[in-house]
């Protein structure tokens, strides 16, 4: 008579070895789908081109670029009697860029009153320096002469 203990000791082995073959080969399987690659033996898949990134293109205004309106709104409505030196930030919620005005200088010499100013913009291009000039017209609206990035 055989003993069972020892016929039950050798089928775990192979129990256990089938089990883990089997999680093996199941992980090769399921795995490379979850990496968005498949294994793909036979190539019949192809790229898809249907996605492309690319940057993302500065909001506009019919003004012209809403930064601009931005730092022309911000250069306007600041007291240059009171701020001095400080800096005056701004942000545009339309273009999720914002900056800091390091300096505006006011003066008439053509007649009108113009304010030249220094900004920095950063935006989803990176951050850049930005000069500019905003002049009043008769009827009190400012308009910008300039506005352009550092050379």
């Amino acid at each position: 008579m055989q003993d069972i203990s020892k016929w039950i000791d050798g089928k775990k082995g192979f129990s256990f070895a089938l089990l883990r073959s089997a999680a093996i080969c199941l992980t090769i399987l399921v795995l490379p789908g979850c990496m968005g690659t498949g294994l793909d033996l036979f190539g019949s898949s192809g790229v898809d081109r249907s996605l492309s990134t690319g940057t993302v293109p500065v909001a506009k205004t019919s003004d012209g670029l809403s930064d601009a309106v931005a730092v022309r709104n911000a250069v306007t409505s600041a007291d240059i009697s009171q701020s001095g030196t400080n800096a005056i930030p701004w942000a545009n919620a339309r273009s999720g860029s914002a900056g800091v005005i390091s300096s505006i200088q006011e003066d008439r010499a053509s007649g009108m009153l113009c304010r030249r100013f220094t900004t920095t913009r950063h935006s989803y291009e990176g951050i850049a320096k930005f000069d500019g000039s905003t002049c009043q017209l008769g009827n009190g609206e400012w308009y910008l002469t300039s506005f352009g990035p550092r050379g």
